[in-house]
């Protein structure tokens, strides 16, 4: 597992998530730990480093 800190796109407060770098590319949805909004989290790792991080809010 690896820590990515990032701005919350609702509260835009920096949160940390444990990513996991043995899966390639995933989409998933996860709480923002500060406002509790979900959010839309795709990390993509190559060869164990993380590439490419997107978090978007779900347009609720």
């Amino acid at each position: 597992m690896c820590e990515h800190f990032f701005q919350c796109p609702y509260c835009w407060e920096e949160i940390s998530m444990l990513l996991d770098p043995s899966i390639t590319k995933q989409t998933y949805v996860e709480d923002c730990e500060v406002c509790c909004n979900p959010i839309s989290v795709s990390p993509v790792f190559n060869d164990g480093e993380l590439i490419g991080f997107e978090a978007m809010d779900i347009g609720q």
